[in-house]
């Protein structure tokens, strides 16, 4: 008769023959891991070894000294030239000095977000609670209420977006079936000093 020692020797044995047929079963992720450390192996037992010019590191020095120098003189060659009005057509690499001169974003860029505003200046918003709901973040936060406007029956009471969880997917500005919200602002520096400023109501969402 066996005692609980040899039951859980058993059981230990069962185990490890059902790991070691995953193991070398050429489709389970065991035979994946072993390929891929066979094949780091290799790589390190043939790698070519270095030649003593090689170990100066003098040929890399070079290349990438004369990449360098190259791209620098091309482009101040031609900036010297548009000075003068010559080779407009060609175009030369251009360093923004960013803030003061910011880089021009394309309109397509999703951006901060803005709530839109009606002829009256009250958002476009019905708070039907489509964008809460289609938001994979679950960063919008929307607290409904009724208008004082009987055609329309429903307005954000307080519309709520952090930032610091948003991934800008758009998912919100496609969804939205009154164009009530946009990522249009072309503004990026959303930065702050803390994960409270992060977070917009409604009053900073239609300031822009």
């Amino acid at each position: 008769m066996l005692d609980y020692k040899d039951e859980w020797l058993l059981d230990m044995g069962g185990m490890m023959e059902k790991n070691l047929e995953q193991y070398y079963d050429p489709t389970s992720l065991y035979a994946r891991l072993r390929l891929a450390q066979m094949k780091r192996a290799w790589k390190k037992e043939n790698r070519r070894k270095l030649t003593l010019w090689e170990r100066t590191y003098l040929p890399t020095l070079v290349s990438g000294v004369w990449l360098t120098s190259k791209h620098f003189f091309y482009n101040l060659m031609f900036h010297i030239l548009h000075l003068f009005g010559l080779a407009k057509d060609v175009k030369a690499a251009v360093t923004y000095q960013y803030p003061e001169k910011p880089r021009p974003l394309s309109p397509r860029l999703r951006t901060r977000h803005r709530l839109t505003k009606r002829a009256d200046g009250s958002p476009r918003c019905v708070a039907c609670m489509m964008c809460e709901t289609v938001c994979p973040a679950r960063c919008i936060e929307i607290t409904a209420a009724e208008h004082p406007d009987p055609n329309i029956e429903k307005y954000p009471a307080e519309f709520i977006i952090d930032l610091g969880k948003c991934v800008y997917c758009g998912f919100c500005v496609e969804v939205c079936p009154e164009d009530a919200i946009r990522m249009d602002t072309q503004r990026l520096d959303i930065a702050e000093y803390s994960r409270e400023e992060m977070i917009y109501n409604k009053k900073r969402l239609m300031e822009d």
